[in-house]
């Protein structure tokens, strides 16, 4: 297969957080490109989002207490009953 040249016109700031985030992942720009390109084609649309899963504080706050035993109750029989609980405890 036959290699070429693409040439994309891109925000400076924006291409050195890509270039970040791809590195982080493992990927060059140059790969992540391809990654996209050969996706699109096969699922003939725009195909997925590649990420890093960051959870936010509440989360990381709720994980490390689960972890602890910490603020096990329930069981709950509506959504509503675990919001209540929780802004009456303010635990996270």
């Amino acid at each position: 297969m036959k290699n070429i040249n693409v040439t994309l016109r891109v925000d400076e700031e924006l291409k050195k957080q890509a270039e970040a985030l791809f590195s982080e992942l493992g990927l060059n720009l140059t790969t992540a490109f391809n990654i996209f390109l050969r996706q699109t084609v096969r699922e003939q649309r725009i195909p997925f989002q590649v990420g890093k899963n960051v959870p936010n504080a509440v989360t990381l706050n709720a994980m490390d207490a689960s972890e602890k035993g910490e603020y096990l109750y329930g069981p709950y029989d509506s959504v509503s009953e675990i919001t209540d609980e929780s802004i009456r405890k303010d635990r996270f």
